[in-house]
């Protein structure tokens, strides 16, 4: 949430009523702190300054700082410690454990994904669903990260630890943390077991649920997740692999899917649906929504979930109470409640563009599309060719806007044909005569403004394009290059199709195109000739898709699009 810098909307002093109502929710929130706790974090006469603020996705958030540090933060309701105060109250909250290596990745903006997880001989704290969690790192207590739970640990355990685990909130060295001193995390040791604070039972049952995922070894070396690599000896050199390397090559296609299907969903509530659009089509929040909010470069397939199809997955969102569905008329459902107080809306942080995207597809990389290069020209007709000759240019040559200009300039400048009285007019001598002006105007017409003379140069030059795709040699044709066209027809009376037409001439393959559509639409469509036109092909996509395949288009490639309602 704070990975990039925030806006600061306000900044003053607490008030005494609000310092008040500020111990009460601390009281209220964090019910292991005590009286005395409570009091000195929230002195009654220190400085206390509440600081609004607009994070980079448009976030409103409220923290309240104490002596220049952020202490908590306030979103959507919801109270939030810094890493400031959880390194004085390190038993705020349950604390995972994770490598210092995967540090780096949480404060660039990543959640915590379970394979990055350590566990601990008395196993992994008890936490359910939605519960805020602590993150700190193997050998020092001081948390790094706080977050909310994605499930509980005994989802975890039962997952084999796969999956994401911690939708993160807040990281040691982000910019909230930079509000503060910008102090390091103390050192503080981890908790020394006590054998009589391990139940033998529960650490065999965590260790039976790790064995479904991974090997545990019994000879004395640590326990490590099936994928994860050893820690190196203290005697080696102390190199080691990435962790979070291997959080990415243990997840398959489908539970990839499954990330995306949550990502795009919480994205849509989050961003795009708001309460005046309730009760909303489950069909219209896919299609207009969820997809709408799919990664640039990845394609969102519900049939390679582990759902399959949207109806089973909205019943798991609803099980969650994110949301409510309904059949409100036969066999056809909406969304007509939607908790945007939930945790997993609440914490949820819009994913950043990748300036590489790389598409989920099964057995290979999709690579991304490379737009042309495309450049608007001039060509010399025969009636031109005189003006033109001075300067090396033939009949047929192709020249670009500035070229035109230039040429014409310096043929007025070297003929000395710019009026004496009057600077804005040139005199037009037989050439320019014969070049510019009809017939009518031949013995009426004796000088011309120097606007008026260019526009009348650049109408009778005849209209060409070059066209340059990545790898590949110009290609120069007459004529103006046509935009792409996007047609919305009306097929019967409650029946629409989409029509895109001329995507050839942008290197784009129709086919690839109606793939592209079929799965982020949900629609069928179909690849046609276009009547009248020699080897010419059109895309149908069934209902109107002009949002999408605009969105898809110009994600893709740098050009204008003609879009005709």
């Amino acid at each position: 949430m704070f990975a990039k810098a925030f806006r600061v909307k306000s900044n003053t002093a607490i008030k005494g009523s609000d310092r008040r109502k500020l111990r009460a929710d601390v009281t209220a929130a964090f019910t292991t702190l005590g009286t005395d706790q409570v009091n000195e974090l929230i002195p009654g006469k220190e400085e206390l300054s509440i600081v609004k603020l607009y994070t980079h996705k448009g976030d409103s958030v409220t923290v309240y700082a104490s002596a220049g540090n952020p202490i908590l933060f306030e979103l959507e309701k919801n109270l939030y410690p810094t890493v400031y105060t959880l390194w004085s109250y390190p038993d705020l909250l349950p604390t995972f454990t994770t490598w210092p290596l995967v540090l780096e990745k949480l404060v660039g903006g990543a959640d915590l994904m379970l394979p990055g997880l350590v566990v601990p001989p008395a196993g992994l704290p008890r936490v359910q669903k939605g519960d805020l969690c602590a993150v700190a790192l193997v050998g020092n207590r001081a948390p790094v990260a706080i977050g909310v739970a994605a499930m509980s640990t005994a989802e975890m355990l039962a997952a084999g630890l796969k999956g994401r685990g911690f939708s993160l909130l807040h990281t040691y060295q982000d910019h909230l943390w930079q509000s503060g001193d910008k102090s390091s995390p103390p050192a503080i040791a981890p908790p020394v077991l006590d054998a009589t604070d391990v139940s033998e039972e529960k650490v065999r049952g965590d260790m039976r649920a790790l064995a479904l995922q991974g090997e545990v070894e019994g000879n004395g070396e640590p326990h490590r997740l099936h994928g994860e690599r050893p820690l190196p000896d203290a005697s080696e050199d102390g190199s080691t692999g990435d962790p979070s390397q291997d959080l990415a090559d243990s997840k398959s296609l489908q539970e990839q899917m499954d990330d995306l299907l949550q990502q795009c969903f919480l994205h849509a509530l989050k961003c795009r649906v708001r309460k005046a659009d309730l009760p909303l089509l489950t069909s219209t929040f896919l299609g207009s929504h969820m997809f709408s909010c799919c990664p640039e470069g990845q394609q969102l397939d519900i049939k390679k979930s582990s759902y399959k199809k949207l109806s089973k997955f909205l019943q798991h969102m609803q099980q969650e109470e994110i949301v409510q569905v309904k059949e409100l008329s036969r066999g056809v459902e909406s969304i007509v409640a939607v908790d945007w107080k939930h945790p997993r809306i609440a914490s949820f942080i819009i994913p950043e563009p990748s300036p590489n995207p790389q598409t989920v597809q099964e057995g290979s990389r999709e690579q991304p599309y490379h737009p042309p290069d495309v450049r608007a020209f001039y060509c010399v007709p025969t009636s031109m060719s005189l003006l033109f000759r001075e300067s090396g240019h033939r009949k047929g040559s192709t020249l670009e806007a500035s070229e035109v200009r230039a040429t014409i300039i310096d043929y007025i400048k070297k003929n000395d044909l710019v009026d004496a009285n009057n600077k804005n007019l040139v005199k037009l001598d037989p050439v320019l005569c014969d070049c510019i002006l009809e017939r009518n105007e031949q013995h009426t017409v004796l000088k011309l403004p120097w606007d008026s003379l260019l526009s009348r140069c650049f109408e009778k030059l005849q209209p060409a394009y070059q066209v340059t795709f990545p790898g590949q040699e110009p290609i120069v044709k007459k004529g103006k290059i046509s935009p792409i066209d996007i047609t919305l027809a009306q097929r019967s009376y409650n029946k629409k199709v989409t029509v895109v037409r001329n995507l050839e001439a942008y290197g784009l393959d129709p086919s690839s195109v109606a793939s592209i559509l079929q799965k982020r639409c949900q629609a069928s469509t179909s690849v046609t000739a276009v009547p009248g036109v020699k080897d010419g092909l059109q895309v149908q996509i069934q209902g109107n898709q002009i949002h999408h395949l605009g969105q898809l288009l110009l994600v893709s490639a740098a050009w204008l699009i003609s879009s005709n309602d």
